[in-house]
C-alpha cells in the first residue's frame, strides 16, 4: 500500500509528536507499505522517513524545486521526485497515494488533509483518510468540522470521509481494516 504521509516541518515540536511519527514510520517499513511524502528532512517528515530508512522501509519524496534549492530536502531519500510547483506536487502524492495519513502539522498540512478530504467528497480520489490525533492534536479541528455540519456547511454523512486515531498502532488497524471505496460521495456533495 502506497500511503500519503502529510506532517509538520517544525523542528520545534513536543517530542511526543517526533516519537509517533517515527513510530508509524517503523510500522510502516514493518508492514511494506511505501510512505509518499513532502520530501523534507526535518520535522515529523524527516522523522517518519529517518525511521523507515533506518530499517530498511521504502519511502518516496515529492519535493518543489524551490525547496531543494532551499537545501530542505531529505538527503538519505534515494527516490525524489522533483516538482515545479506546490500544485504539482500535491497531484502527484494524491496520484501515487492509496491513503493519506495526516500527522500534526502546520498550514501546509491542514491544506493538504482538507483537499484529501474535497477530492474525495467529489469522487475524485477514494482513498484512505485518517488523522493521527497525537496529543489530541486534531480536536479542535473536529469541533470546526462539527460546526460545519451544525451550520448545513456540509453534510453529517461526510464526516464518514476521514477516521480519527489516536496512536500510530490505531491508525494501522484503520489502514489494514477500512474499506476505501465505502461511498459514493459525489452523489451526496451537494446540500
Amino acid at each position: 500500500m502506497n500511503v500519503a504521509v502529510f506532517a509538520a516541518s517544525s523542528s520545534k515540536v513536543d517530542l511526543e509528536y517526533f516519537r509517533a511519527a517515527s513510530h508509524l514510520g517503523e510500522l510502516f517499513a514493518d508492514a511494506g507499505f511505501t510512505a509518499i511524502f513532502g520530501g523534507g528532512g526535518i520535522g515529523l517528515m524527516g522523522s517518519l522517513a529517518d525511521a523507515m530508512l533506518s530499517i530498511n522501509g521504502k519511502i518516496i519524496g515529492v519535493i518543489p524545486r524551490f525547496m531543494v534549492d532551499e537545501g530542505w530536502n531529505h538527503l538519505g531519500i534515494s527516490e525524489m521526485i522533483i516538482t515545479n510547483t506546490m500544485s504539482e506536487r500535491k497531484n502527484k502524492i494524491f496520484e501515487l497515494a492509496d491513503a493519506v495519513v495526516a500527522l500534526p502539522g502546520g498550514i501546509g498540512t491542514l491544506e493538504e488533509l482538507t483537499e484529501a478530504i474535497t477530492l474525495k467528497q467529489l469522487g475524485l480520489w477514494d482513498g484512505q483518510i485518517i488523522l493521527l490525533n497525537t496529543k489530541g492534536y486534531y480536536d479542535n479541528l473536529s469541533g470546526f468540522f462539527e460546526t460545519m455540519v451544525n451550520e448545513n456547511f456540509m453534510r453529517r454523512e461526510h464526516k464518514a470521509i476521514w477516521k480519527m486515531a489516536d496512536s500510530p498502532d490505531e491508525t494501522m488497524s484503520l489502514l489494514t481494516t477500512s474499506s476505501t471505496k465505502d461511498e459514493e460521495w459525489r452523489k451526496i456533495a451537494k446540500i
